[in-house]
């Protein structure tokens, strides 16, 4: 039997400097509106999904990458237009992708909004996603 073929999607910034690959894979995929998303994105919440950090690659610009942290744990922007590619968070072994980045359309949505304990007071959710003050519990 033959093993099921990975769909890639791929991704990259505003001004095309920076591009990447991830697979169709993610694990989870969510709303944030924590305060660090917020300024990160300038938006009221950060659409990300999450996956393995051995599931996404950078293809291009790895040299124009701006990051905002440590090995363990960091945001990377593109170092020429600034946009917020992805983040690796859980000690380095998860990749969240700023889904506004990706060309193409994952098979994963937003499954739910967490931190909206301090979301932007101005934004009003309204779809009837589950609402979290913090992260997602279990």
């Amino acid at each position: 039997m033959e093993e099921p073929v990975t769909r890639n999607l791929t991704g990259k910034c505003f001004c095309g400097a920076v591009h990447y690959e991830v697979a169709d894979e993610f694990a989870y995929a969510a709303n944030c509106h924590c305060s660090n998303c917020r300024r990160t994105t300038g938006s009221a919440f950060k659409p990300f999904a999450g996956i393995e950090r051995g599931k996404f690659r950078l293809t291009a610009g790895d040299d124009r990458l701006l990051i905002f942290g440590d090995k363990s744990g960091h945001d990377a922007h593109c170092g020429r237009c600034g946009s917020l590619l992805y983040s690796l968070v859980r000690d380095g072994a998860y990749v969240h992708v700023a889904m506004g980045t990706l060309v193409d359309d994952p098979s994963i949505r937003p499954t739910a909004h967490i931190f909206v304990g301090s979301k932007a007071k101005w934004f009003t959710i309204a779809d009837d996603l589950p609402q979290y003050d913090g992260h997602v519990p279990g």
